[in-house]
C-alpha cells in the first residue's frame, strides 16, 4: 500500500511523471511562488438529516419560495373561480349549505398543498430545472396529470359523487395559472440576471485555455442561463497563457477549491479533457463534498440541445450517447402539414394588408410591387424568394458603389442606412412587414415558416459546414431571426442555423415562432 494514497488534491493540474504525483510541488501563478497544497480529505461522512455545509451558491432558495406562494396561491385562485361558476360546485360534501368549513378547506387548503406537494415530488423545484430550459414547465404537466388522477382515485375510493366540471375546470385553471406564475417568474428572474447581474452561478472553469475559452463563450452567450465565469485555472501550465488576452483572470497550479473561495465562486466548471489522470475527477468531487461548491463537467460537445444527448453509465462509467438528429418523420410530416395550412390562412387573411402596401409602395417609388431574386434552398435547389420591394429601381446598379461600406462579414450585404431604401422601405424592413409575401413560397413548399437563412444564389458556393444548412427548407424565421437577424456575424449566423438543422423538432419551431412575435415588435437588428 502506498503512503501518499491520503495526498488527494483538486489542482486538476496535468501529470508529468508517476513520481511527480507523489509529491507536493511549488507551482507558479502570475509570477508568485504557491505554498504546497494541503492533503485533502476523501469526503463527508453521511448524515439523512442535514448536508455538512449549506451551498455557497443560495439564488434558488428565495426563488423557490416564491414559486411555492405563487403555485398555492394559483391553485387556490382556479378552485375559487371553479366554484363561482358552477352551482354544483359542493356536490359530494353533505352539509355544505349548513357549515362549509370542510368543502372551503378541501378547496382552498388542501387541494393547493396537494399541489405543492406534488410539485414537489416531481422535482419541479429542483434548482437545476429552475429559471432555464423546458424541464421546468415539462414537470408541471406531469405533476397536473398527477393531481388529476389522485383526484379521481379519491372520488372513485371514497364514492365520492364529485361535480366533474367543477374539478375539470379547478385542475385546468391551476395548471394554466401555475405555468403562467412560473412563466412570469423566469421572465423576472432573467431580467434580474442581465441587469444586475444577480442570482447566477460564479464559475471557475478549469481545462486547458482553448477549452475554458470555449466555455466561456458559450455560456457567455446566454446571460439568462445565469452563468457568470469569474476565473480560469488552466491545467497546461502558466505558459500557455502567457501573451494571451483573457476576459477572466487566468490562473494555474493553485488549488481549485482554495481558488474558488478565493474569487468568490460557487461552481467549478470541468471543461473538455482536464482531468487527464484517471480518477482525478472523482477524488475532485470527493473534496468537494460538504464545501457546498457545485461541479459541473462541460464535455467537447457544442451546439448540441439535450434531447439529443443520453447518460448511459456502464460499470460506473457514464457514456453520452448523441443521437442522429430528426430530419424525417411523423414530426417531420406534421411540420409541412403545419406550414402548408398556416400559408394558405395567412395569406387569405392579409390581403387586404397586401393590397394597402401595394398601393404605398407605387407611391414611394413607380415599379414593381415585388422584388424576386434566386434563393438556394433544400438540398441546393434553387427558387426565387418573393418580397415587398424596400429599394428604388436602380438599387442594384448602385450595389458596386456601396460595396465598400458593407457592414457584415458574410455574403449579404448589409447597412444600417443603405440609400438605396426608400422611406416606405424602410418601414416595411422594420417590421419585417416585406418579409410576408414569403408566405407564397410556404404555401409551395420552397420554403418553411421555421428554418436557416435563405442565402442568395449568386453569392458564393455552399461549402464545407455551411452547405449542411440545405439538408432543411429555409424559412421566413428563424435563431438567426430571433437572436440578433442583421446585428449578428456570418460565422454567427452559420452557427445557428447549423444548430437549428442538428436540434429540430416541432416544440422547438412553436417556440421560435412565438419568440418571433417579441422581436418583430421591438424591431431588433431589422434594416
Amino acid at each position: 500500500m502506498r503512503e501518499d494514497m491520503g495526498e488527494v488534491t483538486a489542482s486538476l493540474q496535468r501529470p508529468v511523471s508517476n513520481e511527480g504525483r507523489s509529491r507536493l510541488v511549488r507551482h507558479v501563478d502570475s509570477f508568485e511562488i504557491q505554498p504546497p497544497t494541503p492533503p485533502s480529505h476523501n469526503g463527508v461522512p453521511r448524515s439523512a438529516w442535514a448536508r455538512a455545509r449549506r451551498r455557497v451558491s443560495r439564488w434558488h432558495r428565495p426563488y423557490t419560495a416564491i414559486l411555492l406562494v405563487l403555485d398555492f396561491g394559483a391553485a387556490a385562485f382556479a378552485s375559487w373561480i371553479a366554484i363561482q361558476l358552477f352551482d354544483q360546485a359542493a356536490s359530494g360534501f353533505s352539509g355544505t349549505k349548513q357549515d362549509p368549513t370542510w368543502f372551503h378547506t378541501v378547496s382552498y387548503l388542501l387541494l393547493p398543498l396537494g399541489w405543492v406537494i406534488i410539485l414537489w415530488s416531481n422535482r419541479a423545484y429542483d434548482r437545476r430545472y429552475l429559471g432555464l430550459g423546458p424541464d421546468e414547465f415539462k414537470r408541471v404537466i406531469r405533476a397536473a396529470v398527477t393531481v388529476a388522477a389522485s383526484v379521481s382515485f379519491l372520488a372513485f375510493a371514497t364514492v365520492t359523487q364529485l361535480s366533474r366540471y367543477t374539478v375539470g375546470t379547478a385542475l385546468v385553471g391551476a395548471t394554466v395559472l401555475i405555468l403562467w406564475g412560473r412563466f412570469v417568474a423566469r421572465w423576472a428572474l432573467h431580467y434580474i440576471r442581465r441587469r444586475a447581474g444577480q442570482a447566477a452561478h460564479r464559475m471557475v472553469l478549469v481545462g486547458t485555455l482553448p477549452e475554458c475559452l470555449e466555455v466561456y463563450a458559450a455560456v457567455t452567450r446566454s446571460p439568462n442561463a445565469g452563468l457568470v465565469p469569474v476565473a480560469i485555472h488552466i491545467t497546461d501550465g502558466y505558459a500557455a497563457a502567457r501573451g494571451m488576452p483573457t476576459p477572466v483572470p487566468v490562473h494555474a497550479g493553485r488549488d481549485v477549491l482554495a481558488l474558488v473561495r478565493e474569487v468568490g465562486g460557487d461552481t467549478i466548471a470541468i471543461c473538455g479533457s482536464a482531468s487527464a489522470e484517471p480518477g482525478e475527477l472523482r477524488r475532485l468531487a470527493w473534496q468537494l463534498e460538504g464545501s457546498g461548491v457545485d461541479l459541473v463537467v462541460a464535455p467537447q460537445l457544442t451546439d448540441i440541445a439535450g434531447p439529443r444527448v443520453h447518460i448511459r453509465p456502464i460499470e460506473g462509467l457514464p457514456l453520452l450517447h448523441v443521437e442522429e438528429p430528426t430530419l424525417s418523420g411523423p414530426a417531420l410530416l406534421a411540420k409541412n402539414l403545419l406550414d402548408r395550412v398556416a400559408a394558405g390562412l395567412g395569406l387569405l387573411l392579409l390581403i387586404p394588408l397586401f393590397l394597402s402596401i401595394a398601393v404605398a409602395i407605387r407611391i414611394s417609388d413607380p415599379g414593381p410591387v415585388f422584388f424576386r431574386q434566386p434563393r438556394v434552398g433544400h438540398e441546393g435547389r434553387t427558387f426565387r424568394v418573393w418580397k415587398f420591394r424596400t429599394m428604388y429601381v436602380d438599387a442594384e446598379d448602385r450595389l458596386a458603389s456601396l460595396v465598400d461600406r458593407n457592414e457584415t462579414d458574410g455574403m449579404l450585404f448589409k447597412m444600417k442606412e443603405d440609400p438605396r431604401v426608400f422611406p416606405v422601405g424602410r418601414f416595411l424592413r422594420a417590421t419585417s412587414l416585406d418579409e410576408l409575401p414569403q408566405l407564397i413560397n410556404v404555401l409551395w413548399g420552397e420554403m418553411s415558416l421555421v428554418g436557416p437563412r435563405p442565402l442568395p444564389a449568386d453569392d458564393g458556393d455552399f461549402l464545407g459546414d455551411v452547405r449542411r444548412r440545405l439538408l432543411v427548407r429555409p424559412g421566413m424565421t428563424g435563431l438567426w431571426q430571433v437572436s440578433g437577424r442583421s446585428d449578428l456575424s456570418w460565422d454567427e449566423s452559420v452557427r445557428l442555423d447549423l444548430y437549428y438543422v442538428d436540434n429540430w423538432s416541432l416544440a422547438y419551431d412553436l417556440s421560435i415562432l412565438w419568440r418571433t412575435v417579441g422581436v418583430v415588435l421591438a424591431r431588433k437588428g431589422a434594416y
